[in-house]
């Protein structure tokens, strides 16, 4: 074992601070409770052990800082009650980074806390650290403020760190599952979603979007476990039995991820995917050659991909969004693969996020349509080079159909469908996640492309925005007044100011977008779409389905076919011999295709209560982990008049679900079954109060399903990060 370090106390020394810390200084970020504005963060670095058995991840975290001015009273961070603080200490930058090396305690151990590794040892030639006081305060429900006294002699600019130990167990950011949760049955595996403000529970930090750093890691996991993290190198050290990672460019602390589990590789060109073994060779047909036809597109269009190496990771059913763009590594859930087309729109889209969104950031969460409007225009950028503008205009008129379906559910004096919304203290920025967050903002950059009258000249000015603001976090006036420099005959003409499309008016408003694109270069696929949705609502209908039935939707691409089907959902309930045509029709063919069409059909089945195909909800609902198709169909099941038959359901398949998805859906069944009443772990028993535990910052709560009473169905808002 390493020697201890200096400031290691034993049980009880954690005594009050001689002079209580002081109380955080007003926030920057309403959703951050940390002093980051009064210091700079040079860089960070994570001693991480990964102990699945006990669902716990040990950590040394060690903040290379300086302080902005003298004498800083106290160094404020975000964190969460998951996190257990074992010691925290200060030392004066050492002359030299120490080698990465662990000497761990055995799990379970207890206290004393586990020793620190050995970059946050103390060599013989460095000044010595000093224990510091600290404390853990409430902040919000997503998270808490840890209060860490400074030295009173701190000067202005000095370098130096703060070394902070922990465990984090039951945290919202860390998801531990069992073998069984995995296609392979064989390992435990865990992966990490720090998106939005769920980070402060893997590590304290400053967990805003405002703040970047490099960072380095050093993890130990259970042998056999393949580890990963967002990070530019990587290697692995079979003497130590360690991980060593290191992100050279600076990023957000919400971009620190991390995955571990039964992974391997496979190169598809120049980027890898990595997968559980019997998933690879599925991942690899998909995406062989594709990823890197990709990137070069984005590269001719935005300029030299930044991050080095761009590989994909596959997760189990349980990853709570579809995908997320940590950098070099985009995490995707493995569900989508029999999707072709959302496979590829949603790597595409990750993709752009190497541009906007991860190279440029948006400094508040309030401001979120800096990363996804602007990703989501690049995406479709990059998919009009490579398959063309009727495919792009098709997947356009799609994402705005779902649109303008929120926008009835939520009125259109609602205050998130503001481009800048307000974010009041104490709401959790994940549940401003919406379409209007990518569409409405992506409208807006359209206009912007627009204005300028040639797509390439709007793909130069990005260009050279990404190039001024790389590495950095910007604020909507930083994009608007870049574009009116680079474009000085737009500022001349006072195109921010244009009657009813100001600029002003277009981050502010409430309601729709203020102007959509032109999509009739995609009228070839989506004018067969309307034509046969106006056929089934047409009268005779014995005529009607005559002349459906002469429509072979089986030669349609997937798009196509979810559109149809999402009309028919937006006129449900639906006639009754409607919808029996309607299953004579398309129910065998529909059940032979791909799960993002299925749970469109069977949503159709369940709004308009159709009993005879019932038996493939069931079906599908058994074969389902994943929430992005269990939570839609059991929330439209409870509003009608089949909760009994949803019970059932549940009854029979919750023990392959994740604790998480397990409690959203029992919150779900519980709505109307009494004040107190949820759904037990046992059928016969009496309704009661199982789902009554449920961790209010469990991270199944926290990415668009703000609560499982209200009116928008997941299925309006299932975006990818």
């Amino acid at each position: 074992m390493a020697a201890q370090c200096c400031c290691r106390k034993g049980p009880g020394a954690e005594a009050a601070p001689a002079r209580p810390p002081p109380e955080p200084p007003p926030a920057l970020d309403v959703a951050s409770a940390s002093s980051a504005q009064l210091f700079r963060l040079r860089h960070l670095q994570l001693g991480l052990e990964l102990r699945p058995e006990a669902r716990e991840l040990a950590g040394c975290l060690v903040l290379e800082l300086c302080a902005l001015q003298p004498a800083p009273r106290a160094l404020v961070l975000d964190a969460h009650p998951a996190l257990r603080l074992h010691s925290a200490a200060f030392r004066r930058a050492p002359a030299a980074e120490t080698p990465c090396a662990f000497a761990f305690p055995a799990p379970g151990s207890g206290p004393p806390p586990p020793p620190l590794p050995a970059f946050a040892e103390t060599p013989a030639s460095e000044p010595a650290c000093c224990p510091l006081a600290f404390r853990l305060d409430p902040f919000t429900d997503y998270g808490s403020s840890l209060t860490v006294t400074l030295p009173p002699e701190l000067q202005a600019h000095q370098p130096f760190q703060v070394i902070l130990r922990y465990t984090s167990t039951d945290a919202p950011a860390i998801w531990w599952l069992d073998p069984e949760l995995t296609y392979g049955n064989a390992k435990p595996f865990v992966f990490t979603q720090g998106h939005s403000v769920c980070n402060r529970s893997f590590f304290p930090c400053f967990d805003t979007p405002a703040v970047k750093c490099t960072y380095s890691a050093v993890v130990k996991a259970p042998s056999g476990v393949q580890v990963l993290m967002s990070a530019t190198q990587s290697t692995y050290a079979e003497e130590e039995g360690v991980y060593h990672f290191h992100m050279e460019h600076p990023v957000p602390a919400y971009l620190v991820a991390l995955v571990a589990g039964d992974l391997k590789p496979a190169d598809i060109g120049p980027s890898r995917v990595w997968a559980e073994p019997c998933l690879l060779p599925m991942a690899t047909s998909k995406l062989s050659g594709a990823v890197e036809q990709w990137l070069s597109a984005a590269e001719r269009l935005y300029g030299p991909y930044m991050w080095g190496r761009y590989d994909i990771v596959f997760l189990p059913p349980s990853f709570p969004i579809v995908a997320m763009e940590n950098p070099c590594l985009t995490f995707i859930i493995s569900s989508i693969l029999e999707s072709d087309e959302f496979l590829v729109i949603d790597v595409i889209h990750e993709v752009a996020h190497s541009w906007f969104g991860n190279a440029v950031t948006n400094a508040t969460w309030e401001e979120m349509w800096l990363s996804e409007g602007l990703a989501t225009y690049a995406q479709r950028r990059i998919t009009t080079e490579t398959y063309g503008a009727a495919f792009t205009c098709l997947e356009t008129a799609f994402r705005l159909d779902a649109l303008h379906r929120q926008m009835r559910l939520l009125g259109e004096d609602s205050p998130v469908s503001k481009l800048q919304v307000k974010l009041e203290p104490g709401v959790n920025p994940s549940h401003l996640m919406n379409l209007f967050t990518y569409e409405k903002g992506y409208c807006f950059v359209y206009y912007l492309s627009q204005l300028c009258g040639d797509p390439q000249r709007f793909d130069d000015f990005l260009r050279a925005y990404v190039e001024k603001y790389k590495f950095t976090s910007v604020v909507a006036q930083d994009l608007l007044d870049s574009f009116l420099s680079f474009f000085p005959e737009l500022k001349e003409q006072s195109v921010d100011c244009r009657a009813g499309l100001e600029f002003e008016r277009w981050l502010n408003a409430t309601g729709p977008p203020l102007a959509e694109p032109d999509l009739s270069q995609g009228s070839s696929l989506t004018r067969p779409v309307e034509a046969l949705f106006q056929l089934w609502t047409a009268e005779p209908l014995d005529q009607a389905a005559a002349s459906a039935s002469a429509v072979d939707i089986s030669k349609w691409r997937t798009f196509q076919t979810a559109l149809f089907l999402d009309r028919l959902l937006d006129g449900s309930p639906l006639p009754q011999e409607v919808v029996m045509s309607l299953s004579k029709c398309y129910s065998s063919l529909l059940d032979s295709m791909n799960a993002e069409i299925r749970i469109r059909w069977l949503q159709i089945v369940v709004r308009n209560d159709y009993y005879p195909d019932l038996h493939r909800v069931r079906r599908f609902l058994e074969s389902q982990m994943s929430r992005m198709y269990t939570i839609p169909l059991y929330e439209d099941l409870c509003t009608g008049a089949l909760k009994s038959f949803a019970l059932e359901v549940f009854y029979q398949t919750q023990g392959r679900l994740h604790p998480n998805l397990r409690r959203t859906i029992q919150q779900i069944l519980s709505q109307g079954l009494g004040p107190s009443a949820e759904p037990s772990a046992e059928p016969s028993t009496e309704l009661g109060s199982a789902g009554a535990d449920a961790d209010p910052d469990s991270p199944a709560l926290l990415l668009g399903d703000e609560a499982p009473s209200s009116t928008i169905s997941l299925r309006d808002v299932n975006v990818s990060a």
